[in-house]
């Protein structure tokens, strides 16, 4: 049935640009041209055959089709239709015929059918659960362009709202144009990651002009230096993406397992004139630990009068940015630092939001954001552009701001509590399990019950020598559908392209899991999530070497989609 239509119709449209090519002026029907095809036909062969196909095409929508495919009217139930039956090649093309919304978006949901179950994937640091009246703002923030700031002013305004309540929280100094611009220096980005690279552009171009006039360059020489980047093993893709994109050298600390955070003194040793900043991370993603930004601040500060430098940090909160303000007792590690130059944070991570929602905030414009801000006046007014992306809906910004109205401080800092509550009892049930010896199964590597993200990070104990690792238990959970990712202790160098430790005193294949306790994760799913973990335990011991054997060709294939 679908390839009859789908040739009646190549042949129908063949007709309709026929008939155009043939099409003669009055009184000239009768003369004979060649058409698309190769055979010749007169005005009139054409027209009966257009006639014919069109009878046989409204002959098949009368018939099998209104039951079946009569696109943009159907109203048969889905899985009594041909839809149910039609395979959807890899290599589809763009459909003939549309369909009802109904059939549509019941496609859409069978693929979603096959994904995780989001609400269990504990790998991921991302908000998935909304209020109806946030799902109803966002799909406003969809009608909305905030880069056509000129149409849509008021919009535009709930984006300088939410982007002054994220610079006050983290201690911005309100800049002396602020009235100009009725906004701190900063933007809403697509995720954390736009907001890193937009970070490391503003550190770039600051180091740039610093470097031309200590040396004397010109701005033409001064783009043949290379310059470079200080950061963490444990760091984030979008700073892979920084490095090849917008040619900075990375120079990598390499932290212990024992803390999975860099230090001021390692720090110090990689940086050199050509250094454009220092990137500290508040919660890697890894085990959620901080890097001691007060530490490298006090240090940078000594650096930098000593060798008449200006190198910087970088805040990399993507998602502590909207845990550790939260967190009575942290060090200062924000703009209450004079070294701190800006501050980037995920909005859909703990910010709470919908995803593809960033933030990132320059402690100035001068020297800093304004190296990015480019001048738009051909949407009807003149407004400045701070980011990468130019259009873009509105929604999350509108979520943001509904999650900030709708929790307020108070709520913030319970969901913080909450959170972090939840992973010290997963982590002190990990701590409790023992192997059949009475050591303990689990060797806890996170940063603990405070001053971290609400991040339990493990791996099985080595001295145990079992013949499974934590990938193998990653697999075993999807049984209970819960989604939980083993890591192996390595990453990707981006400078040459080889795999290396992630630590410098654990092996690179060497294996670790994590749960990411969002807010969603309750407590009577965190007691689920500790019984299903058992079950696989007790599954996997009683199996033996023999799980080795068992499972040895799904860990040779590449990772794959499972549906749970």
């Amino acid at each position: 049935q679908v390839g009859l239509v789908r040739s009646r119709l190549v042949l129908c449209s063949r007709a309709v640009l026929d008939f155009a090519f043939l099409r003669c002026p009055p009184g000239t029907s009768g003369e004979r041209k060649m058409s698309s095809d190769g055979v010749k036909r007169t005005h009139s062969d054409l027209e009966r055959e257009n006639e014919e196909l069109k009878r046989q095409l409204e002959e098949f929508k009368g018939g099998q089709g209104q039951s079946h495919h009569h696109k943009g009217h159907n109203t048969c139930h889905y899985y009594a239709s041909a839809d149910a039956i039609c395979p959807q090649p890899d290599d589809s093309t763009l459909p003939m015929l549309g369909d009802s919304p109904s059939h549509c978006y019941r496609r859409i949901s069978d693929f979603h059918e096959l994904d995780c179950r989001e609400r269990l994937n504990t790998s991921s640091y991302v908000n998935v659960v909304f209020e109806d009246e946030e799902i109803k703002a966002a799909t406003l923030g969809m009608r909305i362009n905030l880069a056509d700031q000129t149409v849509y002013p008021q919009s535009f305004r709930v984006h300088n709202v939410v982007l002054n309540m994220v610079a006050k929280l983290w201690h911005c100094p309100k800049p002396a144009d602020f009235d100009d611009y009725g906004a701190y220096p900063g933007a809403g980005t697509v995720g954390s990651t736009e907001a890193c690279l937009l970070g490391g552009l503003c550190l770039k171009f600051r180091w740039r002009k610093w470097y031309a006039k200590r040396h004397n360059m010109t701005e033409h020489q001064v783009r043949a230096v290379y310059p470079n980047l200080v950061i963490s093993t444990c760091f984030q893709a979008a700073w892979e993406k920084l490095f090849r994109y917008m040619d900075i050298e990375p120079k990598f600390v390499v932290p212990s397992k024992n803390t999975f955070t860099v230090t001021a003194e390692a720090v110090k040793e990689q940086i050199d004139e050509k250094t454009i900043g220092v990137v500290c991370i508040m919660g890697n993603h890894y085990g959620g630990q901080y890097d001691p930004v007060w530490d490298v601040d006090e240090m940078l500060q000594k650096l930098n009068k000593e060798k008449g430098w200006q190198v910087g940090i970088h805040v990399d909160a993507a998602s502590g940015g909207f845990v550790a303000p939260f967190q009575e007792g942290l060090p200062a590690w924000d703009f209450r630092l004079p070294t701190v130059l800006s501050i980037s944070a995920s909005g859909h991570k703990f910010g709470e939001s919908v995803c593809g929602t960033g933030w990132v905030v320059w402690r100035q414009r001068k020297d800093l954001s304004d190296n990015v801000a480019i001048s738009v006046s051909y949407l009807g007014g003149k407004a400045d552009s701070y980011t990468l992306n130019f259009s873009r809906p509105a929604s999350g910004i509108f979520v943001q701001y509904y999650k900030f109205t709708r929790l307020g401080r108070q709520g913030y800092q319970m969901l913080c509590d909450n959170r972090m509550a939840n992973a010290k009892h997963l982590r002190d049930a990990l701590k409790s399990v023992k192997h059949g010896d009475g050591r303990p199964k689990f060797v806890i590597l996170d940063a603990g019950d405070t001053f971290c993200l609400p991040v339990v990070t493990a791996m099985l104990n080595p001295e145990l020598k079992l013949p499974y690792d934590d990938i193998d238990l990653q697999h075993q959970m999807l049984a209970s559908h819960w989604y939980v990712s083993g890591y192996k202790m390595n990453f990707h160098d981006p400078t040459d392209e080889t795999t290396r430790p992630l630590f410098n005193d654990a092996s690179k294949d060497q294996t670790m899991f994590r749960v990411v306790v969002k807010a969603n994760i309750t407590r009577p799913l965190i007691n689920n999530l500790i019984l299903s973990l058992l079950g696989c335990l007790q599954d996997m011991d009683s199996l033996g070497p023999g799980f080795q054997s068992l499972h040895a060709p799904k860990k040779a294939r590449s990772r794959q989609t499972f549906a749970c």
